[in-house]
């Protein structure tokens, strides 16, 4: 097989829609674009989120509270679900992703401390509630912070 033989699988491709190229293109004159108005005119439409006028649904919905774009988000995993683990293993962050307790790492994660613990693990987190920290080493295992 040569270079030149190499063509795309059938059907995956389509031929680009020529707007505005005659009546025989069957989108000649108005180019689908209608008969004037404000879509057809060149820069015409509305910003997203216009309701022509109307008072938006984003300033009619009351807002309550504070959303701090700075805040850590932590992925949390409670003392409970590491009894999963078996004796000695070292449960880190890809572990955690690896056995499906948490789907998304975001800014790190929180080791919670809900439920008991027998297990010995050395748990390797971004962060750890004090129950949590406590509940480990009592089990005989050790927190790291990351």
């Amino acid at each position: 097989m040569k270079l030149y033989e190499l063509s795309p699988a059938a059907g995956s491709t389509k031929d680009v829609k020529r707007i505005g190229r005659g009546h025989g293109s069957g989108n000649g004159k108005t180019a689908g674009k209608g008969h004037k108005g404000q879509n057809a005119r060149s820069g015409g439409g509305v910003r997203p989120g216009f309701e022509g006028g109307q008072m938006p649904m984003t300033r009619r919905i009351p807002k309550r509270g504070f959303n701090n774009i700075f805040a850590t988000k932590y992925s949390t995993v409670n003392v409970s679900d590491l009894e999963k683990f078996v004796d000695g293993t070292v449960v880190d962050t890809e572990l955690l992703v690896a056995s499906g307790l948490i789907k998304k790492v975001n800014d790190g994660v929180k080791i919670l401390g809900n439920g008991e613990l027998s297990k010995n693990l050395t748990v390797k987190a971004a962060a750890f509630s004090a129950s949590a920290k406590e509940k480990i080493e009592k089990a005989g295992g050790k927190a790291e912070v990351m």
